[in-house]
């Protein structure tokens, strides 16, 4: 692939195509699928996964959290598409989301986490607006997981891409945390109401 293509992977003339009228969409690879398909819910949690990031990049986050965050969008593109990409028989898989990507979110949990207060509780939703916001996507990578898992049963998937999320929101909770700074930060106390 030249770097003219890796830049422009897909050139759009027209947004809209008609071809899903009928309730179906196509697959990385042409095939056809129903839009209900537990694969194409996966594809488009990711997406929402993906636009609740970008929307707590709108928000005054730290600055150690912008590029991370950013680069992880274009992660959450190579996920979905090699969930779009149904893996053939005999051939060799064509993966972007790997071992390196879950490597990657693990170093910066641990870098991003040595920085914050040991836990003596859950924390609940919160933290101000831009931690608010990384909460919320850590709940929708949540969901994107599971229905990652669910698609997984009907149809063959690439092991990394679960592996991802999972570390991804686990990455997104430390972040919510990063995002919240000192006494913005709730913790659940059992029994107790305000």
């Amino acid at each position: 692939m030249t770097d003219s293509r890796r830049d422009e992977p897909v050139r759009l003339t027209s947004i809209y195509t008609r071809a899903g009228d009928g309730g179906e969409t196509s697959l990385g690879d042409g095939t056809r699928t129903n839009k209900l398909d537990s694969l194409i819910a996966a594809i488009g949690t990711v997406d929402e996964l993906n636009a609740a990031i970008g929307l707590a990049l709108a928000a005054a986050l730290p600055e150690r959290l912008r590029s991370p965050l950013e680069r992880i969008q274009n992660d959450l593109f190579d996920l979905g598409a090699d969930l779009s990409v149904p893996p053939a028989e005999g051939s060799p898989e064509r993966l972007r989301i790997g071992h390196e990507q879950v490597e990657s979110l693990e170093r910066l949990c641990d870098e991003l986490n040595a920085k914050l207060e040991p836990l003596r509780s859950f924390v609940i939703p919160g933290g101000g607006e831009g931690g608010a916001r990384l909460h919320l996507a850590r709940a929708i990578c949540r969901r994107a997981e599971r229905e990652v898992l669910s698609a997984a049963q009907e149809r063959a998937q690439s092991p990394p891409v679960a592996v991802y999320l999972n570390r991804l929101s686990d990455l997104l909770f430390i972040c919510a945390r990063v995002a919240a700074g000192d006494g913005e930060e709730r913790l659940w106390r059992p029994g107790a109401s305000e």
